[in-house]
């Protein structure tokens, strides 16, 4: 479970994208796809280093975090629960995280902020509980994300990934750090307001140079989404064979698209987007497709 898993990168086949490489973590697993699978590794061996036995964590209705957390425990053999944000329901992404076991605790969006409170309320008495947080957010998580950077080659100019937390971000952005490369973080936040962002990963890394926010290609927030970017997602899956989620990688490679065509590149730069992921997302539109 904690081996390194390397994933392939892809050329882009339209033409005008012929300076496009993708990076398919989203090829790693089914379920513990792109920065799930990387978040998750230095967590779970740092709970097994403690000798935890039960994860707790925290995500919507639509959450891959939840359906990877819950995928990642049933294989390493640790127990599972989730506090789900909003009321209750059944939907195809929470019907595989109890297929793998996890219990689900439903929350109201006021109690849901206030996480620590909760799981202090539910598990603070148990010693082999171990919290993580929303989307994997943690130092662990930054370290795993760091390696994405060894498997790329050394030339790449410019790296882009969706952000909705800035986890994967501070990962990238220490791995560009300690390997000495000179290659431009591009980092696509998917909520609105997402200037934060940034903070959060100077935060995280203490650096704050070789990175750039593009906070306009959030299509109205987090989970929102227009007749564009499906109208895109349908052309861009058609035209280059590959499944990309409305939530993150979308919004990401729509962002590059339209900075290509306004010339923010040099032709002879390489551009490697991240794909991490998400694909399950798709079930939460597929009445739009």
């Amino acid at each position: 479970m904690f081996s390194n898993i390397f994933s392939p990168i892809d050329r882009l086949k339209n033409s005008s994208r012929n300076q496009i490489l993708v990076k398919r973590d989203d090829l790693i697993d089914p379920f513990i796809s792109g920065n799930k699978w990387r978040k998750l590794k230095y967590i779970l061996k740092e709970a097994e280093h403690q000798d935890k036995k039960h994860i707790v964590t925290f995500g919507g209705a639509y959450s891959n975090h939840l359906v990877a957390t819950a995928a990642a425990c049933s294989r390493s053999r640790f127990k599972s629960t989730a506090f789900v944000r909003g009321e209750s329901l059944n939907n195809e992404m929470l019907m595989i995280c109890r297929l793998f076991g996890m219990e689900l605790i439903f929350t109201d969006r006021e109690s849901y902020r206030q996480k620590k409170t909760l799981y202090e309320q539910y598990f603070g008495g148990d010693p082999d509980t171990y919290f993580v947080d929303e989307g994997g957010a943690s130092y662990e998580a930054i370290l795993g994300c760091a390696e994405i950077i060894q498997e790329l080659p050394e030339d790449i100019d410019h790296i882009f990934c969706a952000a909705g937390t800035g986890t994967t971000a501070a990962g990238l952005l220490k791995g560009i750090y300690d390997a000495g490369l000179s290659t431009q973080l591009h980092v696509v936040p998917v909520l609105k307001g997402g200037g934060f962002i940034g903070e959060e990963i100077i935060k995280y890394t203490g650096l704050d140079t070789q990175l750039t926010l593009h906070l306009d290609y959030h299509f109205g927030g987090y989970a929102k989404t227009t007749s564009e970017l499906i109208t895109f997602m349908k052309a861009f899956t058609a035209e280059e064979g590959i499944l990309i989620d409305q939530v993150y990688t979308a919004k990401m490679f729509y962002a590059i698209d339209d900075l290509v065509k306004k010339g923010w590149f040099k032709p002879e730069e390489k551009i490697v987007a991240l794909h991490t992921g998400g694909l399950l997302g798709l079930m939460g539109i597929k009445d739009k497709i």
